[in-house]
């Protein structure tokens, strides 16, 4: 009965929804914070996206009610293509929605610092993947993990380390294939990840749009996320297309 009450909250919502991911893909982005103001904001709550095809880290941290961009950085190395990691060995770097607490530090890591990404999430589990220690950290090197330069990585560990010791339970990471517009989608729709990559653009969307990290959890092994509060109409959660 939950599945079929899904489905039906589904179909009737779909033109919200659908209008929700167009107007992200046109919304005007928010400038970027002033070197000025960027160590004031050390502390702040931050929010992480990652983008493999572009080789983009994007930092972001909390100004009032949004989350404005602190930095951009360029990713050093990952490994493996396009596509989430499914099997401990397959050098692929992963792709999907993580959270990092102050356990996941490691400030005397050997690749000079390190961010352990949490990987396998509930996602992953609920598909069988397998893998262990994907980090964000430095050295430029991966065999997995996302390799930043030492000094990008030091500015991303400091802004890191001091949002969870000032308050902040839990840092968001969303990684992405690609910046997930309607155009990269359409490119990339006759991969072998298409469907699990549709699992990914409605949190992409949200954050375009609201300036505000998704509301990520995992339904029935598929990725769910919070569309925006409607005044017309209750919240709904959605799940999307299963995952081969």
């Amino acid at each position: 009965m939950q599945k079929i009450a899904l489905s039906f909250a589904m179909l009737f919502f779909l033109p919200s929804l659908v209008v929700t991911s167009a107007a992200s893909e046109t919304a005007p982005p928010l400038a970027p914070i002033a070197k000025e103001l960027k160590q004031q904001l050390l502390g702040s709550p931050i929010y992480i996206q990652i983008f493999k095809e572009e080789r983009i880290f994007e930092l972001y941290a909390k100004v009032g009610n949004e989350y404005r961009l602190l930095e951009q950085y360029p990713i050093c190395k990952y490994s493996g293509g396009l596509g989430p990691k499914r099997v401990e060995g397959d050098l692929k770097s992963p792709e999907g929605f993580y959270q990092v607490d102050l356990r996941q530090l490691k400030p005397d890591s050997q690749y000079y610092r390190a961010i352990n990404i949490g990987f396998p999430n509930d996602y992953d589990k609920s598909q069988g993947y397998s893998g262990r220690y994907l980090m964000i950290h430095g050295e430029c090197v991966s065999v997995g993990c996302y390799a930043m330069t030492n000094t990008y990585m030091d500015e991303i560990y400091r802004y890191a380390e001091a949002a969870l010791r000032n308050g902040q339970a839990k840092i968001d990471i969303a990684i992405y294939p690609f910046r997930m517009t309607e155009q990269n989608m359409q490119r990339h729709r006759n991969s072998t990840y298409a469907s699990f990559w549709k699992q990914l653009q409605p949190g992409y969307a949200y954050f375009n749009q609201h300036n505000q990290p998704p509301a990520v959890t995992v339904f029935n092994g598929q990725y769910v996320v919070n569309p925006p509060l409607m005044t017309s109409q209750p919240t709904l959660k959605y799940a999307l297309a299963e995952t081969k």
